[in-house]
């Protein structure tokens, strides 16, 4: 069986991709998420897929990762194909901060917490996992095969070249230091003989809670159902080889500039 976790999986992207994967054969779906033991839609999916698995996680919790690394090696072993890291805040106040003054060293915290430390906090203790991967997602290349592929999930407006609007510091700057940790990520799970894939996508702009106030203005040919999102972006994942780690894509395929 291929076994792969979603972090992030009660609502929106993450939950959609849990569906996506789900619905493939020979998959353990691991789903992972602060409500996951009260968030119906991922008890509803878990019901009716049995290859779908949910646990509860703080994310932001090191001691709470490092635990259920422990729980998935007991009770699905050691290797691992695919790990994605969905979950997001925008901010605290559920509204991205548009100068200074709505800037507070607590709604930085939270947000980086959440959107940076937390999909740092998984690569540390689920890397050894990947390292393990048989090599089930993506492209293998005989002159330089790869095991496992971790998937940060970022934004375009965490790319410092194409900032020209400025506002949402605290989104913003999360997004930017997980596309740094994503490069890091790259190079040092890329040194050894079994290598992983790690890149950051950036969905577009997608009909869920976290981007739902920031619709107007967006051309309905570019605002996206999370099915839509999820689906450009398994193409991708599905066509990775080695010489596409450390780098962050579009859901369209293009590469975007850090």
């Amino acid at each position: 069986m291929t076994t792969v976790i979603v972090q992030g999986a009660t609502r929106g992207l993450g939950l959609q991709f849990c569906k996506a994967l789900a619905s493939r054969n020979n998959i353990n779906v691991i789903a992972t998420g602060r409500t996951a033991d009260t968030s119906q839609d991922l008890m509803d999916l878990a019901s009716n897929a049995k290859n779908v698995h949910s646990f509860s996680l703080n994310v932001t919790k090191e001691e709470e990762v490092k635990s259920l690394s422990e729980k998935i090696q007991g009770k699905f072993g050691s290797s691992l194909d695919l790990l994605i890291n969905c979950s997001a805040i925008l901010h605290p106040s559920g509204k991205g901060e548009t100068s200074l003054r709505d800037v507070s060293g607590q709604g930085l915290e939270d947000t980086l917490r959440t959107n940076t430390v937390g999909p740092l906090l998984m690569a540390k203790y689920f890397s050894p996992f990947l390292l393990k991967g048989q090599g089930r997602f993506g492209v293998q290349d005989e002159k330089s095969k790869h095991s496992g592929v971790l998937v940060n999930i970022t934004a375009k407006v965490g790319s410092i070249t194409d900032n020209s609007l400025g506002g949402w510091y605290s989104y913003r700057m999360s997004k930017a230091a997980l596309n740094m940790a994503t490069r890091n990520l790259s190079i040092e799970l890329g040194r050894g003989r079994n290598k992983v894939v790690c890149v950051s996508l950036h969905p577009g702009t997608v009909n869920t809670d976290l981007s739902r106030p920031y619709h107007k203005g967006v051309a309905p040919d570019k605002l996206f159902s999370t099915e839509q999102s999820v689906n450009y972006l398994m193409n991708i994942i599905d066509n990775l080889s080695v010489k596409d780690t450390g780098k962050c894509f579009a859901w369209d395929g293009s590469q975007m500039p850090f």
